[in-house]
């Protein structure tokens, strides 16, 4: 019996499989860069490609929306053009965290007023998938946000069973790339079982690594504003911004003219910003309402944790872990996270019921 929506490709024409994806298309994937550090760059073949990596040190979203950007270039005599390069892209070898914090993105930016920049990168993205079997490393926590398991968010999916790769047809445009490259076999039954199998072993690796279910984090948040741990980051924070420069679902960013002497001509661009660095929330007459490295601190947290659940009823931390794994002071979510479990202000707030339900969690694991 065969299925359509889901192919075989062998691991004996990967290769062929990526030569040809990248004859007809710019072709992106994680390449590795040195001992356990990789990157989304453009590829021509299948053994540049890294199949096992941790999270590249710039999410994926930097295609979608670059680190720089120019919007415009204008001349006095002229008037004003547009100049954003929109080419089209294969995006190859997604993590399910990263696919998340896409769709994240599409969120923000699909609201009203839309980012017509980022609508039109990201129409012109295709997302190739790549599942994890296996924890990337000691930083993630993917299973507490459920983005270990595929959710949507691309064109095609591939999972790594050993000799072949089960890949998920999503869409129209994924389907149109099955066709053209070629390699690709029809599935059989047997095949879907051995993925469901797969699956469920996943449950059992991806285990809680934190004692909290996702459903009491906003209660938890509710009652973590004048936490202690707010103060112990403010001593340790070096507000460099690592942590939301490398962020897959972070999106500030600043716009900027710059105009040539003779006043004539110039050019408006935007590039990413942080809520970490100590200008950020500065306003006219040198008034800054975030000062502090510590609120600076616990408004990334909460940007992450509870004021995107408000608006969009979805959580904007992945579980990617870059953020643990790229501060310099050795600032780390899930050891953040467990203090203000802990802390003595979750206690004296009304959260006593959320303290019985984690400690059950405690004793179980």
């Amino acid at each position: 019996m065969k299925y359509m929506q889901y192919s075989i490709l062998r691991k004996e024409n990967f290769e062929g499989f990526i030569l040809n994806l990248s004859k007809f298309r710019n072709l992106v994937a994680p390449v590795s860069r040195g001992y356990n550090n990789y990157s989304f760059e453009e590829v021509n073949y299948g053994k540049e490609i890294a199949l096992k990596y941790i999270p590249t040190i710039l999410p994926p979203k930097k295609y979608i929306m670059p680190v720089r950007e120019t919007l415009l270039e204008y001349d006095t005599g002229n008037g004003a053009n547009g100049i954003a390069e929109f080419e089209e892209k294969v995006l190859f070898g997604v993590h399910t965290c990263d696919l998340a914090g896409i769709r994240c993105l599409d969120m923000v930016f699909s609201k009203y007023p839309e980012d017509h920049n980022y609508l039109i990168h990201r129409k012109k993205l295709k997302i190739i998938g790549l599942e994890c079997n296996e924890y990337c490393d000691e930083h993630a926590s993917c299973s507490m946000m459920n983005t270990n398991l595929p959710d949507g968010g691309y064109d095609l999916l591939f999972t790594d069973m050993g000799d072949y790769f089960i890949v998920h047809i999503n869409t129209s445009s994924g389907n149109e790339i099955i066709e053209m490259a070629g390699f690709f076999e029809g599935i059989e039954k047997s095949h879907l079982e051995e993925l469901k199998e797969l699956r469920e072993k996943k449950k059992k690796v991806f285990a809680t690594e934190l004692p909290i279910r996702l459903s009491d984090i906003p209660e938890l948040f509710d009652g973590s504003f004048e936490s202690d741990v707010w103060n112990d980051l403010d001593k340790r924070c070096l507000s460099c911004g690592n942590c939301t420069m490398v962020c897959p679902t972070c999106y500030c960013f600043d716009i900027k003219d710059e105009i040539n002497l003779p006043l004539t001509t110039g050019k408006r661009y935007r590039v990413w910003d942080s809520c970490q660095l100590e200008a950020f929330a500065k306003v006219a007459g040198g008034i800054n309402f975030r000062k502090a490295r510590g609120e600076r601190q616990r408004h990334r947290y909460y940007r992450k944790f509870r004021y995107p659940f408000y608006q969009f009823s979805r959580f904007f931390c992945t579980g990617c872990g870059r953020c643990s794994r790229a501060c310099m002071a050795g600032i780390k979510l899930k050891e953040t996270l467990k203090s203000l479990i802990r802390s003595d202000d979750e206690r004296n707030t009304g959260l006593g019921a959320l303290q019985k339900k984690t400690d059950k969690i405690f004793q179980k694991n």
